[in-house]
């Protein structure tokens, strides 16, 4: 899954198509997201003899494919490709615009745009 923790994303299918938010927790093994304020559900709590009866209203998991990521340097919903660096690590990169997606320091400890920046093929 290319989508990760603190990504934001926008939905693109279903109840809540073109809003944003925030990815809360990642369900790898489902292929589910859990993202902040969306896909909201009503859960009713009976009451009990120490607490009253409630209703409850949470985030449920999506499915991954329903949702884009955006990207943080053109503010558009993508799709993410990766990038091999020098030192062997990968970075998810936009497909848009070619910037890094992750927010990550590079090996000299400096967040430069420009040592980012991949020439369009």
């Amino acid at each position: 899954m290319k989508i990760k923790h603190n990504d934001k994303v926008m939905v693109i299918s279903g109840k809540d198509k073109g809003k944003t938010g925030k990815v809360l927790r990642m369900l790898t093994k489902s292929g589910k997201i859990v993202v902040e304020k969306l896909n909201m559900r009503t859960k009713h709590v009976k009451k009990t003899k120490t607490a009253a009866g409630e209703k409850i209203h949470f985030e449920a998991p999506m499915d991954a494919s329903n949702v884009a990521i955006v990207c943080p340097a053109c503010n558009k919903p993508t799709r993410a490709g990766y990038k091999i660096l020098e030192n062997g690590k990968k970075e998810r990169i936009c497909k848009k615009c070619r910037e890094s997606m992750d927010r990550e320091l590079l090996e000299t400890g400096t967040k430069s745009k420009s040592a980012k920046k991949i020439p369009k093929i």
